[in-house]
């Protein structure tokens, strides 16, 4: 198969063993493979692994871009820290995301095929780490990158204009947030307006989860320091989950429906457009101003300097090239509008007609001059 195609793995909760790496490289004798990765892009060809397999086996995240539109993430995920009757809540349309068990885990899959978009070519390789931290989100009970697989699945309508929205709010949107929103060209205008709600318990600080952290029973902090000691690779995600669950519930808005969020949308999109069209015109306006600042100071100085002017007019026209006849019509053109201005044009023609008359053999120049 013709075209870009990139592939990138990473382990992050239990490194690679030498049998592992030696059944990876089965798959490919190209590939760069380390203890916590895999990575690999292909111009011509394609990868002969499974991804689902290799997430299922070793890794824990997977990223795929191709140039024809293609691209994809994977989380896998530990069972005993969310549930797949969690995630499926979110999940509307199997076409952009859908999640499985393999063992103790829950692999959620999200992927699009952009065929209609023309961006330059993206080779992929950098873009996993911006989308890493929303594993450890999820882990950590935060499922508002759930909310944004949800609204991949409105954009699409996929979901009814009467369902309420998943989560009381998807705000504030952090950058890694913003990283998965512009890596799946999520409509910016419906990020933001359910990014006008919060959603629940989005950060927690120390002071919040001091109080739990102390009425947690001895059996709970022996439980937690025990795989702490084992180093466990999700406990502090675990011990950040229990707190807030156990945390009280904040107020939350009224739920909005799909139908509330468009018209949001469509509200926030026709503020936006507006704003950016009088900022352009703005920026034009600047730019147009600027032009003529600076071509004002030109004139001014082509009419200081008077007479030497013509002098390097004629200069220029006996060079009899293309450049040369450029810099003696830009020099014509200045005069030309400065005679305007003056009110001396009568005189100014004249002595373009002389011009004229004595380099009539230099047929350029002659029908350039002749479109002055």
């Amino acid at each position: 198969m013709s075209g870009h195609q990139y592939y990138e793995f990473r382990a992050l909760d239990r490194p690679l063993e030498a049998a592992d790496v030696k059944a990876l490289r089965a798959l490919s004798t190209r590939a760069r493979i380390t203890n916590t990765s895999f990575t690999n892009s292909y111009q011509w060809g394609d990868f002969k692994g499974d991804p689902a397999e290799l997430m299922e086996r070793w890794f824990d995240l997977h990223l795929y871009l191709a140039s024809w539109g293609t691209r994809c993430l994977m989380i896998r995920l530990p069972r005993r820290l969310i549930s797949k009757d969690q995630v499926d809540a979110f999940l509307k349309d199997d076409d952009i995301a859908r999640a499985w068990t393999y063992g103790d885990h829950l692999i959620l899959s999200i992927a699009i095929d952009a065929d209609d978009l023309d961006d330059e070519w993206d080779d992929g390789s950098g873009g996993l780490p911006d989308l890493a931290p929303l594993r450890i989100a999820l882990l950590e009970g935060d499922l508002r990158v759930l909310y944004l697989v949800w609204l991949m699945a409105v954009e699409a309508d996929r979901v009814a204009p009467d369902e309420t929205e998943p989560l009381p709010g998807l705000g504030p949107l952090t950058a890694t947030l913003e990283a998965f929103a512009d890596f799946f060209y999520i409509d910016r205008d419906l990020i933001a307006a359910a990014t006008e709600h919060s959603a629940p318990r989005v950060g927690t600080s120390v002071a919040d989860a001091a109080p739990v952290i102390a009425a947690m029973t001895d059996e709970e902090k022996t439980w937690f320091l025990r795989r702490m000691f084992e180093g466990d690779a999700v406990v502090t995600s675990e011990l950040r989950k229990l707190v807030r669950v156990r945390l009280p519930a904040a107020p939350r808005a009224p739920a909005r429906t799909v139908d509330d969020l468009r018209a949001r949308a469509d509200e926030l999109r026709q503020a936006r457009e507006q704003a950016e069209a009088a900022k352009a015109l703005a920026e034009q306006q600047r730019r147009e101003q600027e032009e003529q600042r600076v071509r004002r100071d030109r004139l001014a100085e082509i009419e200081r300097r008077g007479e030497q002017v013509w002098v390097e007019i004629e200069a220029e026209i006996q060079w009899r090239n293309v450049k040369s006849y450029d810099r003696a019509m830009v020099l014509l053109a200045d005069l030309k509008a400065i005679a305007q201005e003056r009110g001396t044009i009568d005189a100014f023609m004249r002595r373009i007609a002389d011009l004229r008359r004595r380099h009539e053999q230099k047929y350029t120049f002659i029908e350039r001059i002749d479109r002055l």
